[in-house]
Formats: structure tokens, C-alpha cells, sequence
């Protein structure tokens, strides 16, 4: 979108559209652009612009700011938790940042240590994965299924969609999280996205050893109007980290790691592979170093 183009907001689309409409309507009143009213914070133009088409929840400290200059008497303050909470879907707080960052990403690239990433996962292993914890009722799995699954939209057919990279490491393949028949759906899923050019997917083998990244899930994502990002997280937790110097280090790590990995060709013949002896009930058997079938 060229610089300066007015862009429609529609207030009833989501409880953050309406925010943002609401605060581009009382900026203009004001006569401000976008970067007088960020002037004094610690937040750029595109980021309020962001907010303002409902892209973002605003921080609670810029919509003090905004309430400040705009003199709206605590009205952006007081209901930016509310926008927050619009924007949870089925997903915890620390993963709101992720949310709004992929949906604008260029280049998504991603890599799993021990699971098939959430974007790639069909239903079954989804509920595998969320039932694990014993801690959720079927309602909550339910909620946070839909969650997931409004996330995989983001690689499917559609203008602006992510080039999305995907290493996984053999041991994913062969976990059996489902029952065997579920598992080789889940191996076929990935076929399928891959076939259809919506991934690029690589498998780790076993016999790699020692490699980059071997610690944690990490996401590098790209974008065309703001510096890039790393997410990493653990089970109860996640961290965005945009810090330049952090982020090449990251980006570094996740080209090597690639480069030990197994072509995108070979891949897709593992997959293939391990889905067939899946479905005759052969099922691998995994080594340190090895995998047999």
C-alpha cells in the first residue's frame, strides 16, 4: 500500500476495528497525523496506524498517551483491556504479539524440536496436544481448537499470504501422539500444504546430531514495513525478542540449521514413507542416532 493512502475502517467488523476507528475519528477531530500524536512516546506512526485499522491492541502506556493529547478524558485507556481480551481467542496473553505479527508477515519461518508446528497440525493432534495437561475441560479444548484452526487460514490461498519455511525434527514423524491412522493423516496434512506450495518443509534426521536451535521452538518472522522478530517460548510461556543484534544471531542459526537438514524433495519421500507405514501398522522404531522401520 503506497505511503499515505486512506484505508476504511469497518467499526463493525471487531470490537478492536471499532476502537480504532473511534481513535482515528477523535485524532482527526483533534487535526493531528499520526505522527504528531505519537510524538512523545515511545511508539512509531505505523504503529498507531496499525491500531488504528484494528491490526493491534494498544499498549496501555500509549493509550495513556493518546488520551493525554487528545484530552479524551481516559476513554482509549479504559478500554484497551477490553480490546485485549477481544483479541485472546483461545490464546494465551504472551502469544497476542505473535498474532498480530503474523498476520502481517511476509516470511514466516519456523522450527519444532518435538512437534509438528500448531499452524500445520490437524484436529486430532491438536486435542492430543491440549487434552496432555489434563487440566482444560472440553469446552476449553473446544475454544482453543478454534483457535488454532482460524490460525492455519493464514497459509491458505490469499493475497499478501506468508512464504512459510517449516523445519521439524524426525522425531515429530515418529511420536505417536494419535492413534496410527491419525498420525499418518496428520504426516499426509503436511504433504498436501506442501504439494500445494502453501509451506516449504525440511526434516532434521536423527543421524544430524548436535545442531543449531536444538533448545527451543523458534519463529523468525519477516516484514516488508518493520525490522523482523524472533518468538521462542516453552510450555507455559513465550518471548518476543527484536532486539537486531539478538535477531541475526537467531536468523544465523536457523540457516544453518537448514542446512543440516534434509532437502525439501527427501522430505516430502520421509513423510510419505512414514504415513504409509503408519497405515500398515509398521511403526518406527527410533535410536539416538537412528530410525528403523
Amino acid at each position: 500500500m503506497a505511503r499515505g493512502q486512506r484505508v476504511e475502517i469497518d467499526g463493525s467488523e471487531s470490537v478492536p476495528s471499532f476502537y480504532g476507528k473511534e481513535l482515528r475519528f477523535q485524532r482527526e477531530r483533534a487535526g493531528l497525523t499520526l505522527e504528531q500524536l505519537v510524538e512523545g512516546s515511545y511508539y512509531g506512526a505505523t504503529y498507531l496506524s496499525e491500531i488504528e485499522r484494528g491490526r493491534r491492541s494498544i499498549p496501555p502506556d500509549l493509550a495513556r498517551h493518546v488520551d493525554r493529547v487528545l484530552k479524551t478524558d481516559g476513554y482509549f485507556e479504559r478500554r484497551c483491556e477490553e480490546v485485549r481480551r477481544a483479541r485472546v481467542g483461545g490464546h494465551p496473553d504472551y502469544f497476542q504479539r505473535v498474532l498480530q505479527a503474523e498476520s502481517r508477515a511476509e516470511a514466516i519461518n519456523e522450527w519444532t524440536p518435538t512437534l509438528v508446528p500448531g499452524l500445520l497440525q490437524t484436529v486430532p493432534y491438536m486435542r492430543a496436544l491440549f487434552d496432555a495437561d489434563g487440566t482444560k475441560s472440553p469446552e476449553e479444548v473446544d475454544i482453543m481448537v478454534d483457535g488454532r484452526l482460524g490460525r492455519a487460514d493464514l497459509i491458505e490461498p490469499r493475497r499478501n499470504a506468508p512464504e512459510m519455511w517449516v523445519v521439524l525434527h524426525e522425531a515429530s514423524l515418529r511420536m505417536e501422539l494419535v492413534p496410527t491412522e491419525e498420525m499418518a493423516d496428520q504426516l499426509e496434512h503436511i504433504i498436501t500444504l506442501a504439494k500445494r506450495r502453501r509451506i516449504i518443509p525440511q526434516v532434521v534426521p536423527w543421524k544430524a546430531g548436535a545442531h543449531p536451535l536444538m533448545e527451543s521452538n523458534t519463529r523468525l518472522m519477516r516484514f516488508g514495513d518493520a525490522p523482523p522478530l524472533v518468538y521462542t517460548e516453552g510450555p507455559y510461556h513465550g518471548v518476543t525478542v527484536d532486539d537486531p543484534r539478538v535477531v541475526k544471531r537467531y536468523q544465523k542459526s536457523y540457516e544453518l540449521l537448514r542446512a543440516v537438514a534434509m532437502s525439501p524433495h527427501d522430505t516430502l519421500d520421509l513423510l510419505a514413507e512414514t504415513a504409509a507405514r503408519y497405515r500398515k501398522g509398521k511403526l518406527p522404531r527410533c535410536g539416538a542416532k537412528t530410525c528403523e522401520g
